[in-house]
């Protein structure tokens, strides 16, 4: 190996196999590559995978944390289908949680602030762009919101936050993938950070609450149409 050519700025991540199967599984059910219901056998996922049982085991209980994996008796391991009362019920919670965040952050946000949610908006736009980079979506979306309210100073607030979004990610990802959500996400982000820009707190909680529960509306019709099929 040349090592004069690698980068010593390069940071160099080291994931566990549960960490790799995680991932694997995670973007697979999330595409609909696994479809909702379909059966995780742990020893063929072991044998694709090229991997143990004991990492697939722990990664199934992860993504079982993250709602996209369920347990049942006599059955074991399956996807977990869609469900409109989760829609409602996580995206309500949201609709509590984030506008208070973002009040709290308005008024303590710095120009790095704004920068920074600026950058990742641009990324997230760019993104939208590119199908095939879909897979990116609902992570940058997410990264996007929490730069908003980082001027709070709750970190346990905020990680509550984080685990929502991860358990909206596939509900997230099919918003924008289906009903118009993209060109109406775009818009809505823009008039976000620029009511934050200019330190309008209360229209900016309001557009935000709008923001989330128009997503969960439009999530509920598809959910229930997919769910009738």
């Amino acid at each position: 190996m040349n090592t004069k050519a690698m980068n010593v700025n390069t940071p160099v991540v080291h994931k566990t196999r549960t960490q790799v199967v995680v991932e694997v599984l995670r973007e697979r059910i999330l595409s609909g590559d696994i479809e909702a219901g379909k059966p995780l056998r742990q020893s063929a996922l072991a044998s694709e995978l090229n991997v143990s049982r004991i990492p697939i085991r722990e990664a199934l209980l992860q993504l079982e944390a993250e709602g996209l994996v369920k347990f049942e008796a006599h059955k074991g391991a399956t996807a977990a289908g869609l469900s409109s009362e989760q829609v409602q019920e996580l995206f309500e919670l949201r609709a509590l949680i984030e506008p208070d965040l973002l009040a709290k952050s308005i008024g303590n946000m710095t120009e790095e602030h704004l920068a920074q949610a600026q950058e990742i908006l641009t990324q997230l736009e760019d993104a939208f762009h590119h199908s095939n980079a879909s897979n990116v979506w609902s992570e940058l979306n997410t990264k996007f919101h929490t730069s908003l309210y980082q001027a709070a100073n709750r970190p346990n607030t905020m990680e509550v936050v984080q685990n929502l979004n991860s358990n909206c990610d596939r509900y997230i990802r099919l918003h924008l993938l289906q009903k118009g959500g993209i060109p109406k996400a775009e818009q809505q982000h823009r008039e976000l950070i620029a009511l934050c820009r200019s330190g309008e707190t209360e229209a900016a909680c309001s557009l935000l609450k709008e923001h989330i529960m128009g997503s969960a509306q439009d999530l509920i019709e598809l959910v229930n149409a997919h769910n009738a099929k």
